[in-house]
């Protein structure tokens, strides 16, 4: 089965699921060998873990392709790819989808923000016409190579125009062919519940995002709600972000790394997590020296 199968099979089967975002290689071995069944490769998370900004559209498609490819090396489950607006128009589209499935991507989520985008959890969006996101959809659909590859379409108008346009546009995306859609940054229990009573039939992904807009849900309240998916994107990124800022001041404070050891991985997670002990099988298998 193809990892691009094995998403659709997740998509079908019953019940919901959570997909965490992961940022690196590290990361989506890390959501894998947990036993999540698919990884997220967050764009928000890769500017931050690799430009070191904020979420404003700075990544370019081949950095955000190279990451990709890089966790698609190191795991076997389904990845969903963040790939904001396509990074430009339609055209732009279609080298996208392209490149993403090259590098090994089982679903490409696209949005209709302007082109450069923010955060969907950000003040301040502007998005494009229906229309024009119709026809970037249309695009990525007849670009595809994999027709199992999912293409999901996020609409950002809640925040710009509100929900009913929100739903409109969700709708004509969902009409258009797109598998999964996807309404940004609700901020209420009665928005979750407009979304999935409104497009009934159609999979429905829920963006929680700690501290942000979104009300936080458990996997249980979400698919009560209708949601299949639940995409927690930044999870592991503020995760790292704590463990690393409080390790690190344990070591300036100190200027000792006795109380860090409590603090960090043991020297064997470390060298397992990496497969230390499958290169050295390796070396043995095709080195002579």
């Amino acid at each position: 089965m193809t990892k691009t199968q094995a998403f659709q099979r997740l998509l079908n089967d019953p019940g919901s699921f959570i997909i965490p975002g992961a940022y690196d290689a590290m990361t989506a071995r890390l959501i894998e060998e947990t036993g999540f069944k698919a990884i997220y490769a967050t764009g928000a998370g890769i500017s931050n873990a690799q430009l070191g900004w904020a979420d404003v559209g700075l990544t370019t498609m081949r950095e955000v392709a190279e990451v990709v490819s890089r966790m698609s090396d190191v795991t076997t489950i389904p990845i969903v790819v963040d790939a904001d607006t396509g990074f430009g128009n339609a055209i732009n589209v279609m080298r996208t989808v392209r490149e993403f499935e090259r590098a090994g991507a089982s679903a490409i989520q696209l949005e209709d923000q302007v082109s450069p985008k923010k955060c969907g959890h950000f003040n301040g969006k502007q998005v494009i016409s229906k229309e024009e996101m119709v026809d970037k959809i249309k695009a990525a659909l007849d670009t595809r190579k994999d027709d199992k590859l999912t293409i999901i379409a996020r609409t950002d108008a809640l925040a710009v125009n509100g929900i009913d346009d929100a739903l409109e546009r969700a709708h004509a995306y969902a009409e258009v062919g797109a598998d999964i859609t996807f309404v940004e940054a609700p901020t209420t229990i009665e928005h979750l519940k407009q979304i999935t009573d409104s497009l009934k039939g159609v999979h429905q992904i829920i963006n929680l995002v700690e501290g942000a807009k979104t009300p936080l849900l458990s996997l249980k309240e979400a698919e009560a709600i209708g949601f299949k998916i639940m995409l927690c994107a930044n999870t592991a990124l503020r995760s790292a972000i704590k463990a690393i800022s409080d390790s690190l001041k344990v070591l300036h404070d100190e200027g000792s790394q006795e109380n860090v050891l409590e603090l960090i991985c043991t020297w064997e997670e470390r060298q397992s997590l990496f497969k230390l002990e499958q290169i050295t099988k390796w070396e043995k298998e095709y080195s002579r020296n």
